[in-house]
């Protein structure tokens, strides 16, 4: 068996490809990280099943995977749009928000020029033997050792549980949506949550991309279809000054908090709604458009089949009076779950979670575990409950990167001192910054 690795990561997604971005900068200016990142597909792809027709991002292409900390990377979007010949053409359009199907292609780019990532590397178990990790392959090849690991294999989609002994055929999470070959030609169909998703599909429904249906009924347990809170204060939250105070907050406070930015980070575009709202009008002045129906305040409890039929049941929020319709195609778009991977089964017990089976991480995203400090694992998109709601999103996950790797290297490699913070969240005293002299900012 070769020489343990510094790093494995598990799982290629956005977050390993920015830690794996970062790393190979890092070996070209004389480091020497030896790193691998395992996936199971058998090349890139970023939930194709959800690139459906016009949708876009809720982030800015700034927010990339190196950017925020090494904006001189080749792996940064505009270098992308720089060697795609597309970089006139993409200022000339003046997007409010880049398309997700251009952002896929540009995460494919990163991943196909990293020398690091493996794929058809399906992951069966891991292990720790003889001062390393060892990781076990489905297909039998030799074990990888590896001193560090960073678990980074995503999370899964959440199922209601009344609606889990009728999961299949028609009933479905739409995590995998735009690859299904399906048609809606007329008949009856429920769409459950009131997210972006929810309203991508709804959208979508509307313009009978699937065939025309007999009905289409939205459900969503929010009081309306409310919009992403994309106002400056709010992007407050998604910076590192942000993270460090909330991560030194008392656990029993961060769960409330976090469920009051919920729109900071699960709403819905307002160009969708207003896109969805102007379809509507437009509609009903051509014809009856009761067959969409919207039902916001609704929460789902319950789920049945009868009579070839699903019959969907709601609690009403307004009047909590209960209402029950029915539907041949049950659309799930009820968002993801944390979820131990299946390959920790046998590790589990050895590492830290809290009640809730989270992990517990530290303040550079270490899982907590029994076994030596100098052997770490690393978890990313595990600490929404510990760093916050940034810790989900794409926003940060550069700084992120740039924290793993300087705990990982056991030195500052990046500089992540932050300059300012507009908002004074708990100091009792705002921040000073000294100002240049005006002599020497005009002649500097």
């Amino acid at each position: 068996m070769t020489q343990p690795l510094d790093l494995a990561g598990l799982g290629a997604g956005p977050f390993n490809l920015s830690i794996a971005a970062l790393i190979d900068g890092l070996n070209r200016k004389g480091e020497q990280i030896n790193s691998r990142f395992f996936d199971q597909k058998q090349a890139f792809s970023w939930h194709p099943g959800m690139l459906l027709p016009g949708v876009r991002m809720q982030t800015s292409y700034l927010k990339d995977l190196v950017t925020g900390i090494d904006p001189t990377s080749e792996y940064t979007f505009l270098n992308y749009l720089v060697e795609h010949k597309r970089f006139y053409q993409f200022l000339t359009a003046e997007l409010s928000a880049v398309s997700r199907v251009e952002y896929a292609d540009y995460l494919r780019w990163a991943a196909e020029k990293l020398p690091m990532i493996e794929y058809n590397s399906s992951i069966e178990a891991v292990d720790f033997k003889d001062n390393a990790f060892e990781l076990h392959f489905t297909d039998g090849r030799e074990p990888v050792k590896a001193n560090n690991l960073c678990l980074g294999t995503g999370k899964r989609p959440y199922i209601p549980e009344s609606v889990r002994p009728y999961l299949g055929g028609n009933v479905f999470h739409a995590i995998g949506i735009a690859q299904r070959d399906m048609s809606v030609e007329g008949l009856k169909v429920a769409i459950i949550g009131g997210g972006q998703t929810g309203a991508e599909v709804f959208e979508n429904m509307i313009d009978q991309l699937w065939g025309k249906p007999a009905s289409v009924h939205w459900v969503s347990r929010r009081a309306n279809y409310e919009p992403l809170d994309e106002t400056p204060f709010t992007n407050e939250f998604f910076t590192p000054q942000y993270v460090n105070e909330f991560y030194h907050l008392p656990e029993s406070v961060k769960a409330n908090i976090v469920a009051s930015q919920k729109l900071a980070s699960d709403g819905i575009s307002p160009d969708t709604l207003k896109a969805l709202y102007q379809k509507l009008y437009e509609l009903s002045l051509q014809q009856d458009i009761s067959h969409l129906d919207m039902r916001p305040n609704r929460e789902l409890t319950d789920m049945n089949y009868q009579k070839g039929t699903h019959q969907i049941t709601v609690q009403n929020g307004m009047n909590h009076q209960t209402e029950t319709f029915d539907a041949d195609v049950v659309i799930l778009c009820t968002g993801f779950e944390t979820a131990l991977p299946s390959y920790l089964d046998g590790f589990s017990s050895r590492i830290t979670t809290d009640e809730n089976g989270q992990f517990e991480l530290n303040r550079d995203f270490q899982v907590g575990w029994d076994g030596p400090q100098q052997n770490r694992i690393y978890a990313v998109n595990a600490g929404r409950h510990s760093h916050g709601i940034a810790e989900p999103q794409m926003s940060l996950m550069c700084w992120r990167s740039a924290t793993i790797i300087n705990s990982l290297l056991g030195k500052e490699v990046y500089n992540l001192k932050q300059a300012m913070n507009l908002v004074n969240w708990q100091q009792s005293q705002p921040q000073q910054t000294q100002a240049a002299p005006a002599q020497e900012a005009l002649t500097a």
